[in-house]
């Protein structure tokens, strides 16, 4: 079949099943991820292990059975994990015995997509595969596969008592204070983990949406949506929690809300998690991308740590975090990585991190986040263009007194305020990012920035 290009991801696989991802299309790229594989590691196919998971996405168990398949028939040695978030996933991955892992998802993505996310093993560490790169090496290749079949072996396994270890090993439990905390796992994957990790804490769990559904009724998959967060919201008051957590439907991303309910942005909840992991490893670095507030590098050096600028998107921060020497990193899209989690995010990690600096703080999480809000960020404006490059040179000309770097977008810095201007991977958009030293100098920056884009 042919495949549409689009589909193939700056960082995985996404499209709408089954009209632009289905078993055919699955088994062809499960034939390109061996042969990248066999160039990448110079093991032959039938010496491979890689471990396989799914999450509940409709078209989800389908397409991961087709790219099992395909394995199976070349002598890979392929272990089932099942049903389990991205979390348990990347745990798997970096933890065992295996050269490479994939697993079917679509991320936050609505419910009608499926698609893979793909990793492979270094060093210790887990590496993703991007999708773009998979469709380059598919553009080289003939189908079928030009490779010996041997029939491969199947097992499952469990991860989900070892993953709990590993996720506990991070925070002293000792320390965690009992608290009344409202979750939403949006019918998604960490409804299965969350009940398990909060048996072992102390407090109250009350849990939304916890059962898996595909077709994600009680909100959209994605926590930053519009709307999508009225339900807990709503919850936290009505229960008067000490704060809520939400997580995206494969379940690596996670978003905190405080005790009124308000939605805490990404770059400020690095920060409650940055303060623990730099008592525990003085000096490390903290990997955040260019888009989050200048608080995030302002704090982490008042706390002795190392501020590593990263280009947006988790592949780029994980790359610093081995390159750089970094324990962790950040980003506003709440994806949260860790060093000693395979340079892999982990959002259930990143919550009892979070749990014990307010724990230690003792202070509502509205008025610790209060702290770190040094200047004002705008959330981040969506511009449609006709030609991303002419209006990049546009905003270069204008500014170029004042061009900090170039490595993800332009970066404009002045004395009391600066910008990000990049263009998306996957749209014809714009992307703007603004922070001053106030919500009146924001504005007043905001319109000055989109009115040279617009003259």
């Amino acid at each position: 079949m042919s495949l549409n290009p689009s589909i193939f991801k700056a960082y995985d696989i996404r499209g709408i099943y089954p009209t632009e991802i289905n078993e055919e299309a699955a088994g062809q790229i499960a034939q390109a991820y061996l042969s990248v594989l066999t160039e990448k590691t110079g093991k032959a196919i039938k010496d491979f292990k890689i471990v396989v998971a799914t999450d509940n996405r409709l078209g989800s168990a389908k397409i991961i059975k087709a790219a099992m398949a395909i394995f199976l028939e070349y002598g890979v040695g392929v272990t089932d994990i099942g049903l389990v978030s991205i979390n348990d996933y990347y745990f798997a991955a970096g933890n065992y015995d295996f050269d490479a892992g994939i697993m079917a998802t679509a991320s936050h993505n609505p419910a009608e997509y499926s698609g893979f996310k793909l990793a492979i093993k270094n060093n210790g560490g887990v590496e993703f595969l991007s999708g773009v790169a998979l469709y380059q090496q598919m553009q080289k290749m003939t189908f079928p596969l030009a490779a010996e079949k041997v029939q491969g072996q199947l097992k499952t396994q469990d991860v989900s008592d070892d993953h709990l270890k590993h996720i506990f090993s991070f925070v002293d439990l000792e320390k965690i204070k009992p608290f009344k905390i409202v979750v939403d796992s949006g019918n998604g994957m960490n409804g299965l983990m969350t009940p398990k990790i909060f048996s072992l804490l102390p407090g109250q769990l009350i849990h939304l949406f916890p059962e898996l559904d595909g077709n994600f009724p009680n909100r959209a998959p994605n926590p930053l949506q519009p709307g999508a967060a009225e339900k807990i919201q709503a919850k936290i008051l009505s229960a008067k929690a000490d704060l809520g957590v939400m997580f995206d439907v494969d379940g690596d991303r996670i978003f905190l809300l405080d005790e009124l309910g308000n939605l805490i942005k990404g770059d400020m909840t690095l920060l409650l998690l940055a303060k623990p992991m730099l008592k525990k490893f003085p000096g490390a670095g903290i990997a955040y991308n260019l888009i989050c507030s200048h608080a995030v590098k302002d704090l982490v050096s008042k706390w002795g740590g190392r501020p590593l600028r990263s280009e947006v998107g988790y592949m780029n921060l994980a790359r610093h975090i081995r390159e750089q020497g970094g324990v962790m990193s950040g980003e506003v899209s709440g994806h949260y990585a860790f060093k000693d989690n395979f340079n892999a995010d982990n959002a259930f990690i990143a919550l009892l991190l979070a749990l014990q600096t307010i724990s230690e703080d003792g202070r509502p999480l509205s008025a610790i986040i209060k702290d770190y809000q040094l200047y004002a960020r705008g959330d981040e404006l969506n511009f449609k263009v006709d030609d991303i490059t002419a209006k990049l040179d546009k905003i270069r000309r204008h500014y170029q007194k004042n061009i900090l770097d170039e490595i993800d977008g332009l970066t404009v810095e002045f004395g009391d305020w600066w910008f990000n201007v990049r263009p998306s991977n996957t749209e014809p958009l714009l992307r703007i990012t603004v922070e001053a030293k106030n919500e009146e100098e924001l504005k007043k920056r905001q319109e000055e920035v989109l009115n040279v884009i617009n003259s």
